[in-house]
């Protein structure tokens, strides 16, 4: 597991939760930091539609479907909530770079 990969990762919220594709930002010893990735883009405000960035070449990232990640919502998760077995892939170079700009905007 490195910086850019993307696994599933159950997230939980007060009594529910979901397991959703995440984004890997930072590992340390025992969490992680993670973007979430969502395909829920329209309906949302433009308020947050402003803090999803775009992934381009989803597909070759290993997602089904076109996908942000939510650069608004830094996750810190134990790193026991990713499931190594669900590697989906990584970002490709050109979504990488593109993804830092977006960040030091």
């Amino acid at each position: 597991m490195k910086p850019f990969d993307i696994f599933i990762a159950h997230i939980s919220w007060g009594s529910g939760g979901k397991s959703r594709p995440v984004l890997v930002i930072m590992i340390y010893v025992d969490t992680i930091l993670v973007f979430p990735i969502t395909t829920q883009y329209e309906n949302k405000s433009k308020t947050i539609q402003a803090q999803y960035f775009k992934i381009n070449e989803w597909s070759l990232a290993g997602l089904k479907k076109p996908s942000y990640i939510d650069t608004g919502t830094l996750l810190e998760l134990p790193i026991s909530v990713i499931d190594k077995k669900q590697a989906i892939g990584e970002l490709t170079i050109s979504d990488k770079k593109r993804l830092l700009e977006f960040l030091n905007r």
